[in-house]
């Protein structure tokens, strides 16, 4: 699904997603899961790169869950990543559904806003 192309925004369907704390493999596939289900600005190619040998790097995507949650077969990591997560609450719970199907995943914190929810996860292998 994810073609490297969104739709118009459409209210509370859209999550910012940033990977970090992982190598490049493991971002990858965390992103592949997501875009196996949901379009995304990251299209098939768009393969995470390091910025830097000596500083932490970030990757970030928009991921449009209007179709729901999906049902993702279970994904290797080679450690544990960190996932940031910001969007409406139905939007994150339908991210997070999908991750939870691929991987273990546990809820580091969250920012709850008026609009909006932000969650820290951590993913592991399942």
């Amino acid at each position: 699904m994810g073609d490297g192309t969104l739709p118009e925004r459409q209210s509370g369907t859209q999550v910012l997603v940033e990977v970090s704390g992982c190598s490049e493999s493991d971002a990858h596939a965390v992103f592949e899961t997501l875009r196996d289900f949901f379009p995304s600005d990251r299209g098939a190619a768009d393969v995470p790169h390091a910025a830097s040998d000596t500083q932490p790097t970030i990757w970030a995507g928009t991921f449009d869950v209007r179709g729901g949650p999906g049902s993702a077969a279970p994904r290797r990591l080679t450690a544990p990543v960190t996932v940031d997560v910001q969007g409406g609450y139905h939007a994150v719970d339908q991210l997070r559904d999908t991750l939870s199907a691929a991987f273990a995943v546990e809820i580091l914190g969250t920012a709850a806003g008026d609009q909006e929810n932000e969650v820290q996860l951590r993913l592991r292998t399942g």
